[in-house]
């Protein structure tokens, strides 16, 4: 079959590299794709929200399956244009990725069928935020309403960071119209996790639990980014607590979005706090994580093709998922200065020289002459599948003492939290 994959990140190249593993793909086409990609796909320049241009690369090749990575165009309506030309596509429709593309959905769905989450207000005014932070202190939790490449979010531990990011999302208009209206919650404490699950709709089958960090420096310290890194599985999600989160959070919220008039089909992703008064949704993504998706997709044992198959047709009740021993972990190295201002264009080398069981997942690359050169601010994710957790962590970092370019990033303290346990 003749396979296209929408996107040009890691989790992309992540997919690319499990779909090339199946038998029954022959070929992939990626739009945009990178530079790693490019080397098990044909890609395409055109950006994954360009939803015509996409439509008519669709219809001159007849794309047996298309595979959508990212939320932008998901919450844009590709999926809709796609199925009504008939073209089988893996992603929810315009109305469910809502739930990703607005914070504010979000909290009204989970409020509205008794999803376990953060007590909130919503804001359109600047000023009443202000005006309810100064009423209700901190330590809180400022959102942009809308899709913000996962750096909408601010952590405020004093009253003064939190004014200041609604100063921040609103006046100055950080991340443009996604910022029409914040969300102000209350700051939740535990242990962060996600919880990714295939759905047809009906169906709810978990994927094994990942765990992401978020922020750009060691100890979870600094400003929130796309994700620095991710492991699974996550111990910190036991399989009671895995259950408690599929029956009281990932199935409600399907059959909430279905009598909402918004199906939902395709991955479901939880971003969960471990609390002492259980897990509770921080937020939900319409698609696979970045970084999540690179451990994920190594510990996934059964044919991407078949899930998706059987996920389209109605039908995951009747495959059994299968997933790989051991662990995956993936260490992201970043351009110096993201999430902020960083340079592109400089040589990466070392991308030969992985050790066995290590795949460099291209996030933000671009190829020069014949060169791989960086091409955005999280650029390569080096992930490592081994027996257990600490040993898929010496082998990621192996990985990574391998790979240089100039003014590089990463985190050392990647898959940290689960050595504790």
């Amino acid at each position: 079959m003749k396979v296209l994959i929408v996107g040009g990140g890691g989790r992309e190249h992540a997919l690319a590299w499990k779909l090339s593993r199946s038998p029954r793909v022959k070929k992939i086409f990626c739009a945009p794709g990178n530079a790693g990609i490019a080397e098990l796909a044909e890609c395409v320049n055109i950006n994954a929200e360009n939803v015509p241009a996409i439509l008519d690369l669709a219809r001159q090749h007849k794309f047996d399956l298309t595979v959508v990575g990212p939320e932008a165009p998901l919450v844009a309506g590709l999926v809709d244009a796609m199925e009504k030309e008939g073209f089988p596509v893996f992603g929810p429709r315009q109305r469910a990725a809502e739930i990703e593309g607005s914070k504010v959905l979000a909290k009204e769905i989970m409020q509205k069928y008794s999803i376990p989450t953060a007590r909130h207000a919503v804001f359109e005014d600047a000023e009443a935020a202000q005006e309810y932070i100064k009423k209700t202190g901190a330590p809180c939790v400022i959102k942009a309403d809308g899709l913000a490449a996962g750096k909408g979010v601010i952590v405020a531990e004093d009253e003064q960071t939190a004014l200041s990011a609604v100063h921040y999302i609103m006046k100055q208009r950080a991340f443009g119209a996604a910022g029409n209206r914040v969300v102000v919650e209350e700051c939740l404490r535990g242990e962060e996790a996600s919880m990714l699950a295939f759905t047809d709709g009906e169906n709810v089958v978990p994927m094994i639990p990942a765990q992401d960090h978020k922020q750009v420096y060691d100890n979870d310290c600094g400003p929130n980014t796309g994700g620095m890194g991710a492991y699974a599985p996550a111990p910190v999600i036991t399989p009671e607590l895995r259950q408690e989160v599929v029956d009281k959070i990932l199935i409600p919220t399907v059959r909430g979005l279905a009598a909402e008039d918004r199906p939902y089909r395709g991955v479901l992703y939880a971003g969960l706090m471990i609390t002492d008064r259980g897990p509770q949704v921080l937020e939900f993504n319409a698609r696979f994580g970045d970084p999540e998706a690179q451990p994920i997709m190594m510990m996934l044992q059964s044919d991407l093709v078949d899930v998706i198959e059987a996920l389209l047709a109605g039908e995951l009740n009747k495959i059994n998922i299968g997933w790989n021993d051991g662990a995956s972990v993936c260490v992201v190295l970043t351009s110096q200065g993201y999430p902020g201002e960083y340079r592109k264009g400089e040589i990466i080398s070392g991308l030969d020289n992985l050790p066995e069981n290590v795949v460099a997942f291209h996030s933000g690359t671009a190829l020069k002459g014949n060169r791989v050169v960086t091409a955005g601010g999280r650029v390569i994710g080096i992930t490592a599948r081994a027996a257990s957790i600490p040993e898929a962590i010496e082998l990621a970092y192996q990985g990574v003492s391998k790979v240089h370019f100039n003014d590089m990033h990463y985190r050392k303290d990647i898959g940290k939290k689960a050595l504790a346990r």
